[in-house]
C-alpha cells in the first residue's frame, strides 16, 4: 500500500489502542467527591445508588485486551510492516491471478519465510483432495451426473464459486440465468457446459436498436412482435410493423425468431419464441432490452478452480436439467 495509507492505519490503529488505554484509566478514577462504597445520594423506587467502581476483572481483561493487541501487531505486522514472524494473510500489491500464482511460486521457491496463509491452505488442500479430484476428472460428465457423491462435491463448488450470480438453488435471477431448466444460450451438452465454465461467456452484445428502428416508436413496434412470438396478445398493427422492423434482429435470432441454436450457431441470442426471459419478459423489459441493448459476460473459471473442479461442477449443472 502507498505511504499515505501505512501510516493512515498506523495512526489509527495505534491511536485507537492508545486511546482506549486512557479512556480506561480515567474510568478508573474517581471523580464523584464520594468514597467507594458509600451512598451518591439517589434512590428510585427502593434502589440506592452506590459508587462502586468498574468490577476489577473486567478492568482487568480490557488492559489485557490492549497488551495482546500490541503484541499481535508486534508479532504478525501492520500496515506495509510483515512484523516479527514476516506473515502474510495474502500476497499484497498484486493486480491478477497470473501475478499472485508467480509471487507464490516464488516464496515458496525461496522458502523465504513469508507465511502466505491462504497459500499454504491451499496446498494442504490440494494434497489432500487432489488424487479426488483427478479420479473424478477421469470420468465423463454423464457418468458423474450420476454419481451421488460427486454430485455432493459439485454442489459444494457451486455453492462456493457461482452461487452468487446463480442463486444457491441454480435458478438465476435477473441477467443470470435460470441452469436447472433445459433453456441454453450456448447449448447444454456436457461439453458446452464445460465450456462455458472453463472460458466464460462474453457475449457478442445486443447493440441499442433505438436508433436503427427509427426511434420509440420502432422500439414498440418490435417489442410488440417479440411478444407475439411467445403467444402473448399484443396490438396486431403493432406487430405487424413490427414483424417487418424484425428483419434486422433475424441475423442473430432466426428470421422465427427460435436464437442461434436454432441455426446451429452458439452465439447467445436467446429464443424469443419461449416465454423465458433472462432480462425480464414484461412488456417494459422488453422495450428496454431493444432500446438501450444487452451485454452480458460470464468470467472465465479455469484459473481460479482448475480443469478438474470445473469438471465435477459441469456434472452437477448437468445434472440439474436432467430431472
Amino acid at each position: 500500500m502507498s505511504s499515505f495509507w501505512n501510516i493512515w492505519v498506523w495512526v489509527l490503529t495505534l491511536g485507537t489502542l492508545v486511546g482506549c488505554y486512557i479512556l480506561l484509566r480515567w474510568c478508573l478514577k474517581n471523580f464523584a467527591g464520594v468514597k467507594e462504597g458509600e451512598s451518591m445520594g439517589h434512590t428510585f423506587d427502593g434502589i440506592e445508588e452506590l459508587n462502586n467502581p468498574l468490577p476489577k476483572w473486567w478492568s482487568t481483561f480490557f488492559l489485557l485486551t490492549i497488551v495482546w493487541a500490541f503484541v499481535y501487531i508486534a508479532m504478525y505486522g501492520l500496515g506495509n510492516w510483515t512484523g516479527l514472524l514476516g506473515w502474510k494473510s495474502s500476497n499484497q500489491g498484486i493486480m491478477n491471478i497470473a501475478e499472485s500464482k508467480a509471487k507464490t511460486a516464488e516464496y515458496l521457491a525461496k522458502d523465504s519465510g513469508v507465511l502466505v496463509q491462504y497459500d499454504r491452505e491451499v496446498a494442504a488442500a490440494n494434497a489432500k483432495f487432489g488424487p479426488i479430484f483427478e479420479a473424478y476428472a477421469a470420468r465423463s460428465i454423464e457418468d458423474l451426473a450420476t454419481d451421488s457423491e460427486a454430485l455432493k462435491v459439485g454442489q459444494r463448488l457451486f455453492i462456493q464459486n457461482c452461487a452468487q450470480c446463480h442463486g444457491s438453488d441454480a435458478h438465476g435471477t435477473t441477467g443470470f440465468p435460470n441452469l436447472a431448466d433445459k433453456d441454453w444460450l450456448y447449448g447444454g451438452t456436457p461439453e458446452a457446459i464445460k465450456e462455458s465454465i472453463m472460458n466464460g461467456r462474453k457475449a457478442s452484445g445486443m447493440m441499442a436498436w433505438e436508433g436503427a428502428l427509427g426511434g420509440e416508436q420502432g422500439v414498440k413496434e418490435v417489442a410488440a412482435y417479440v411478444i407475439s412470438l411467445s403467444g402473448r396478445s399484443v396490438d396486431p398493427e403493432l406487430a405487424k410493423a413490427g414483424q417487418a422492423k424484425f428483419a434486422m434482429c433475424a441475423a442473430c435470432h432466426g428470421p422465427d425468431g427460435q436464437g442461434s441454436l436454432a441455426l446451429g450457431l452458439p452465439l447467445g441470442a436467446p429464443n424469443l419464441t419461449d416465454n423465458i426471459w433472462l432480462y425480464g419478459g414484461s412488456k417494459r423489459a422488453i422495450e428496454e432490452s431493444i432500446r438501450n441493448g444487452r451485454a452480458g459476460v460470464m468470467p472465465p473459471w479455469s484459473d481460479i478452480l482448475g480443469e478438474e473442479k470445473v469438471h465435477v461442477i459441469s456434472a452437477y449443472v448437468y445434472s440439474l436439467s436432467q430431472d
